[in-house]
């Protein structure tokens, strides 16, 4: 009697003495142990029928964020690369139902499966990486066609929570800095086309005008003109076209003064901490887009930084601001090159190219941050009041959210200082921080104000994920971790209009927005 007890209360605990479990950080993916393929005994679970309604919610989450880990962890072959040789199964009659019901299952799909098609350019070793994509996940056979089919609305719903990204040797999508929609729409459609000449109309005029800029712009910029549109719209070009190049010239060598004039003092004692904080951020900014890990563009930055750092006292470098120069940087730098911005080799560009970008980027950050100096003075009290704000403004909002961060004792503070600190940059791809910020420098105190809707919007929206956590520990990997790698222009649109209705709804209406 007393050994049927033990046997039935290792086979209700998942949890076995001695057996690896899930280990969760910030440098490898959650181990799944439905995923392992060596098991005790009695406690080897029937991958067919596998039902997942009683998982925890936490490991619900992390199955759904495998993505978000890093891809080229050679440890994902192990989970979900090469199937297990017959030879390490047991033996006995439960191998040898468990392998004709795998041939089953492979034979049913095989019935409904179709080619891919490929693409240009196609090698056998791609094709053998997408054949092996074909994996034993959750108990069910996944397949992965190709990244591109990754991007459709349909594929991406379904595969999105089930499959890391394969490991291929282009650029992640996590790293891709180029805008596109989530769905994989057309480049440029008749509506786009349109716009791009509506915008080339206005740029061209002998004064544009600032306030239709601004209009078209809310919707987003298209990629040829955005350089132009953002130095105008951060304050940084006049509006007088015949103008404009003197004012560039005169701005760049005016930067260009001030390195000479400042950046040696850099080891001076005065300065030699603050020099020393910026080079230690640097490489952790972006770390995945190999562009940032040039020592040519991480030079500039460290200039950038510094010299903001020096001209603004009352502040100095704050950690975070480095991640508000990237967006700058790549967007100027899109002009010189069409495609394949995360690969750009920036020393092969010309010289005087490569110090334009840097000039520009450094007076339009300044521009920036002069907006919200306040988030990186001494306590930050900017930071403090938007949070604040942010916690009221969901109390009005959605109280369940806000109740359910009472319960389980979750302080805004303890994810949202991140959010308005970097400006979401920390939570959402590149990509889609420049999509955003298109829309920031059209509305008027975009990165001040609308920003704080952007966030009330953002967080909503995991209303679903946050509300199905039952513990501090699960609801903070959440909001820390939120699964945003598939997100392009189609999921920050929405955003943003959210956040505008939140803004129309609450902004003037003081009594909507306290208690």
């Amino acid at each position: 009697m007393a050994t049927e007890n033990r046997v039935h209360f290792w086979r209700r605990n998942a949890k076995v003495p001695g057996s690896v479990q899930p280990v969760y950080g910030a440098q490898h993916p959650p181990l799944d142990p439905r995923l392992r393929r060596t098991y005790p005994k009695d406690t080897k679970p029937k991958f067919n029928n596998i039902k997942s309604k009683k998982a925890s919610s936490f490991h619900e989450f992390a199955r759904s964020t495998n993505d978000a880990w890093d891809i080229d962890d050679e440890e994902d072959e192990d989970f979900l690369g090469i199937p297990a040789p017959t030879s390490s199964l047991p033996s006995g009659p439960h191998s040898t139902s468990t392998q004709n019901q795998q041939q089953q299952n492979q034979a049913d799909d095989t019935e409904g499966e179709m080619s891919p098609p490929k693409t240009d350019g196609q090698t056998p070793q791609d094709a053998q990486e997408e054949d092996s994509e074909c994996k034993h996940v959750n108990g069910k056979v996944v397949k992965s066609n190709s990244e591109a089919q990754l991007n459709t609305s349909s594929v991406r719903l379904t595969l999105q929570k089930q499959q890391s990204l394969p490991v291929r040797p282009i650029i992640p999508l996590v790293a891709r800095i180029s805008d596109q929609n989530a769905s994989g729409a057309p480049p440029m459609t008749v509506r786009e086309k349109s716009r791009l000449d509506k915008f080339k109309q206005l740029l061209a005029s002998a004064n544009t005008d600032l306030e239709e800029l601004r209009k078209h712009s809310w919707s987003g910029i298209p990629r040829e003109v955005r350089p132009i549109t953002w130095r105008l719209l951060s304050g940084y070009l006049p509006a007088n076209k015949e103008r404009r190049e003197l004012v560039l010239k005169r701005k760049r060598d005016e930067y260009f003064g001030f390195i000479e004039q400042y950046y040696h003092s850099r080891t001076d004692e005065h300065f030699k901490d603050t020099y020393r904080q910026i080079h230690i951020d640097i490489p952790r900014t972006n770390p995945l887009i190999p562009l940032f890990q040039q020592p040519a563009v991480q030079e500039v930055f460290e200039r950038i930084l510094f010299i903001w750092a020096i001209r603004h006292p009352a502040s100095g470098y704050v950690q975070g601001i480095n991640d508000l120069v990237t967006p700058f940087f790549v967007v100027f730098l899109s002009e010189f090159v069409t495609e394949h911005v995360e690969n750009f080799d920036v020393a092969a560009l010309p010289l005087e190219t490569q110090r334009n970008i840097e000039a520009d980027s450094f007076w339009c950050m300044s521009k920036l941050l002069d907006g919200i100096q306040d988030n990186y003075t001494f306590a930050q009290p900017g930071i403090q009041n938007k949070v604040k704000a942010l916690e009221e403004l969901v109390s009005r909002i959605d109280e369940d959210i806000h109740n359910h961060f009472k319960k389980y004792e979750v302080e805004y503070l303890q994810f949202a200082f991140r959010w308005m600190n970097n400006l979401l940059m920390r939570e959402l791809p590149l990509r889609c921080t420049i999509r955003l910020w298109d829309t920031y420098q059209a509305e008027a105190e975009g990165f001040s104000h609308f920003h704080l809707y952007v966030c009330a919007a953002f967080l909503i929206e995991w209303r679903k994920e946050i509300l199905s956590m039952i513990d501090f520990q699960g609801l903070l990997m959440l909001l820390q971790n939120l699964p945003t790698i598939h997100w392009g222009n189609e999921e920050v649109g929405l955003l943003l209009a959210e956040a505008y209705r939140l803004k129309y709804m609450f902004a003037d209406a003081p009594s909507h927005y306290k208690r």
